[in-house]
Parts: C-alpha cells; sequence; structure tokens
C-alpha cells in the first residue's frame, strides 16, 4: 500500500521557519522523483519545489528562490522542504508527491497536505 506522510505543518509567525517532512513507503522511494506542491484558498495548486530520484538536482518556483530548501533522505524514504523566511503568501496546504515515468506511464502519489499557516 502507497502512503506518503507528510508531518511540519503549523502555525508560524512572518519570518520564521518549519520544516515539512514526508515518509514515503509501499514503493520505491529512490527511484521517485519527488515534489512539493502548494495550494492557498481560492488557488490553483502550484509546484513549490523538485528534486530528482538521486538528489542531484533540484527547481523551485521563483517565489521561494533562496528561502526554501528541498532534500531528500533516500536510506529513510523521506523527503524535507526547509522553509525560511516565511511570508503571509505562503500560507497554503502544502502536498508531497511522488512521480516517476517508466516507459509510456506516468505514475504519481500523492500525500494528504499539511497545512501552513503564516499570520502573525
Amino acid at each position: 500500500q502507497v502512503q506518503l506522510v507528510e508531518s511540519g505543518g503549523g502555525l508560524v509567525q512572518p519570518g520564521g521557519s518549519l520544516r515539512l517532512s514526508c515518509a514515503a513507503s509501499g514503493f520505491t522511494f529512490s527511484s521517485y522523483a519527488m515534489s512539493w506542491y502548494r495550494q492557498a484558498p481560492g488557488k490553483e495548486r502550484e509546484l513549490v519545489a523538485a528534486i530528482t530520484s538521486a538528489g542531484g538536482r533540484t527547481n523551485y518556483a521563483d517565489s521561494v528562490k533562496g528561502r526554501f530548501t528541498i532534500s531528500r533522505d533516500n536510506a529513510k524514504n523521506t523527503v524535507y522542504l526547509q522553509m525560511n523566511s516565511l511570508k503571509p503568501e505562503d500560507t497554503a496546504v502544502y502536498y508531497c508527491n511522488a512521480h516517476r515515468e517508466l516507459g509510456f506511464r506516468g505514475y504519481d502519489y500523492w500525500g494528504h497536505g499539511p497545512p501552513v499557516t503564516v499570520s502573525s
């Protein structure tokens, strides 16, 4: 059974930090690229950060570059999102995604999303 279990969300003041974790099970974690998406109220889901299966390359939305860092530990089947200098506009539900292309098929798994609220 595939599971992506996120943790680390919550309420933080502007300028603060949070670290999200996503623990994976039920599939070969090291074969999947991992990403964090977010969805704010009334807005579409957007890609925040992504990391390749071996962790060699990362990609970030312009809005979080220099503030957020994605990393992974394939030995622990876990991906992280370190969020620093948080702003009210970072308030959203954050979703962990696992993605793999195999032949002509794409495989996607999603977590349920921890809410992050940035407010004073």
